[in-house]
């Protein structure tokens, strides 16, 4: 058996080993089949894509001349009936076996969190102005997404959106079309309880979750190194074996990352310590070898011990780097700054604070950058002298750095153009809720920030997000409170989030959320989706 795949979506959930299991001898892209000319007709293919045009044409071409058997088609998402007709007019030599339609076009990173791994990913980003070509396609493919989750979980929801977003208020409008008018007898599931609630947000209400050091993990590992799909690349890590070079960080298939990859980075380091040691021993007792009965129980145990030594490796080996990176960047005397910025107030301190940083010839580029944008959004309104120091001493420091990139964050992410109560300072319940934090202390200085998307969760919970803030679309209405949220963010989602949801969900309070986005972010991915909109809008400014 063969499959052509849908890379993303298959490979965070099935290894290659499982897939061999399985009897799936050979995994190719559709275009790379499309170069072979070699015949396997005593093979069957099975083929896993998305319905676009060009996959479409892909699969015309290649069963005019059909190379296997048999062809199983699966689509992940919805089919038009005119691509269907297209297939049936070339399967001029009948080897299409079966078509289906199997709703998975997102990755599910975690149990509570998808992504839909969109490449152009700043176009949520872009002024009103300017209406790039693609901003279509963009909000279309976001609308594909959504639909494939709601198939999959088979649900049509009530939809709300974020009311400043323009963007979030067309996508929840086009998803509303297509699930009640469009495909409605797709979606008429027919179930009387309460209806699932599909909230889309901006990542503009919350810049500053993506700006953050972290120090958890998963999401640490993402900030610092990089995750794409559940792999991490180690090839530029020092001398490392072949089989080190990438590894997976899976919730599914390592026990040990399950366990911890919400864990603080101090907790980390005692965890993989205790891992070794308990690798040690069973290392020790291997080698006690004296008989034939003892070789043979440690050859039936020695794949088991394989993949322990592999994981513990794999842990030792991102620990260490990660460790050597927070020394280089000096990120605890960054990182203590950044959250102070992000949880209290202090305006005074903070602008000393960001200055001796800015002065210290030890941080990097990206960190000054970073610190003067939390710095920005935090005090944009209070402060504009200082504010413009700043400005002025990054340039100098670290010119490398498009003038007005901050300026530009300010203009699309800025108090006046989000939803929601970023800092906790509008709401009398959360100014409350601050002081008293702060009052207790905070058990680790490097976590205090909690992402919007926790109060947001928490108002949807207490039945208190409100109508004016997060409108309804169309004249569907929930009467009781959901038991299951997707929450979409447009412009993509931050492991910090994710593991807000996980802890929530883990509180059974009644609603399981699920947490989606165009794409993951790192600080990295946010500023670099920052310098293309900026670059874009530019553009399009020098052409009025």
């Amino acid at each position: 058996m063969k499959a052509s795949i849908k890379v993303s979506s298959v490979s965070v959930v099935y290894s290659q080993s499982e897939l061999l299991k399985k009897e799936v001898f050979l995994v190719e892209l559709v275009d790379s089949i499309a170069m072979s000319k070699e015949s396997m007709s005593h093979l069957k293919a099975v083929y896993f894509l998305r319905p676009t045009s060009e996959n479409i044409q892909h699969m015309r071409r290649q069963l005019a001349k059909p190379r296997f058997g048999e062809y199983h088609l699966f689509f992940s998402n919805i089919l038009k009936d005119t691509q269907l007709h297209m297939l049936a007019d070339s399967d001029e030599h009948e080897v299409v076996q079966q078509l289906q339609e199997f709703y998975a076009d997102f990755v599910a990173l975690d149990p509570y969190h998808f992504t839909l791994n969109m490449a152009a990913n700043h176009m949520y980003m872009l002024p009103a102005v300017v209406d790039p070509s693609g901003l279509q396609q963009f909000c279309d493919r976001i609308v594909d997404g959504m639909s494939a989750v709601f198939l999959a979980l088979k649900r049509r929801p009530i939809i709300r959106y974020s009311r400043t977003s323009d963007i979030a208020k067309r996508i929840a409008h086009e998803a509303s079309k297509l699930m009640y008018q469009q495909e409605s007898g797709l979606f008429d599931f027919r179930r009387t309880e309460v209806s699932p609630l599909l909230l889309i947000i901006d990542r503009r209400d919350d810049p500053v979750t993506a700006l953050l050091n972290q120090w958890t993990y998963q999401a640490m590992v993402h900030e610092l190194i990089g995750i794409q799909d559940n792999k991490v690349n180690l090839k530029n890590v020092g001398k490392l074996p072949k089989d080190q070079q990438e590894v997976v960080l899976s919730s599914e298939q390592d026990a040990f990352f399950k366990a911890n990859m919400y864990e603080n980075f101090g907790d980390i380091g005692m965890n993989i310590k205790k891992m070794v040691d308990d690798f040690q021993q069973v290392a020790k007792s291997n080698q006690n070898i004296q008989t034939i009965e003892d070789m043979a129980k440690f050859v039936d145990n020695y794949p088991e011990y394989r993949k322990m030594q592999g994981n513990v490796s794999k842990h030792v080996t991102l620990v260490t780097e990660m460790s050597k990176i927070v020394e280089e960047r000096k990120l605890m005397l960054v990182s203590q700054t950044e959250q102070e910025l992000a949880c209290n107030g202090g305006q005074g301190a903070a602008f000393e604070a960001v200055t001796n940083l800015l002065n210290n010839d030890n941080i990097s580029d990206v960190d000054r950058l970073r610190l003067v944008m939390l710095y920005a959004l935090r005090y944009e309104k209070e402060s504009p002298v200082q504010l413009m120091q700043l400005f002025n001493k990054l340039a100098s420091r670290s010119p490398k750095y498009k003038p007005g990139l901050v300026q530009f964050l300010l203009k699309q992410a800025g108090v006046d153009k989000r939803t929601g109560d970023l800092y906790g300072n509008r709401d009398l319940l959360n100014i409350a809720r601050n002081m008293a934090r702060g009052l207790k202390g905070v058990e680790n200085v490097y976590t205090q920030h909690q992402p919007l998307l926790f109060q947001t969760m928490e108002n949807i919970t207490r039945g208190r997000l409100r109508d004016v803030d997060y409108p309804y679309v169309g004249n569907h209405f929930q009467q009781a409170r959901p038991q299951e949220v997707v929450i979409f963010v447009v412009g993509g989602t931050t492991y910090e989030e994710s593991r807000s949801v996980a802890l929530q969900n883990s509180t059974n309070s009644g609603i399981r959320f699920i947490l989606g986005g165009s794409s993951l972010l790192n600080s990295k991915r946010f500023l670099k989706d920052l310098e293309e909109a900026q670059r874009i809008a530019r553009i399009s400014t020098n052409m009025l």
